[in-house]
């Protein structure tokens, strides 16, 4: 379970390819506080900690993960965000988030707003966003701002902005999504009773 809030950024240093599987070495500033079989969410995917060795670790993604998020884009100088598990008795500072990436969007478009950035996304499939409501794109945990069909927007803050890997993200660029989990349930028990 993660919160949204990103501790720091990753670089990937290595990427590795083993039958379908890849194999991602991953520098970190908190490398030295992990430990193996840890899970850390990488760009909002929740992957588990299989190596260390000094300041790098490496997490593997099966052919699911790389199906469904854009892990498979990565090379070696990708900056990833980073956020480790949620710990129980701590606050909720973003929402609740599993790691468990619904789908990518595409970005439409990067607006600057005098002193924050409005981003929009585009997406394929059914999942909604509600005004106001909470979206995970690459793990960072946001508020929808405008909401349309497959369609949305957020702002981002100078401080997520720099922390974040959203000064990277321009036009054209995949990003990871997770949709609130109570807005997926309240989709599913309405679905049911139709």
């Amino acid at each position: 379970m993660f919160t949204g809030i990103i501790e720091g950024l990753g670089t990937v240093r290595n990427v590795t390819t083993e039958g379908d599987n890849i194999h991602f070495t991953v520098e970190s500033g908190f490398t030295n506080e992990l430990k193996i079989d840890q899970s850390v969410a990488h760009n909002g995917c929740c992957l588990t900690v299989v190596e260390i060795n000094g300041n790098e670790y490496v997490v593997t993604a099966i052919r699911e993960t790389l199906d469904k998020t854009n892990l498979g884009d990565w090379t070696a100088g990708t900056k990833v965000n980073l956020e480790r598990c949620m710990q129980m008795g701590g606050r909720l500072d973003g929402h609740i988030v599993q790691g468990h990436v619904d789908t990518t969007a595409a970005c439409v478009s990067v607006e600057e707003q005098d002193g924050s950035w409005k981003y929009t996304f585009r997406y394929a499939g059914n999942q909604v966003t509600v005004e106001k409501g909470s979206i995970t794109i690459n793990g960072t945990s946001l508020t929808v701002v405008d909401s349309k069909d497959r369609e949305f927007s957020v702002c981002i803050i100078p401080y997520t902005y720099e922390h974040t890997n959203f000064h990277l993200i321009k036009p054209g660029d995949r990003v990871n999504l997770e949709f609130d989990i109570i807005g997926k349930y309240v989709a599913r028990l309405m679905a049911q009773n139709q």
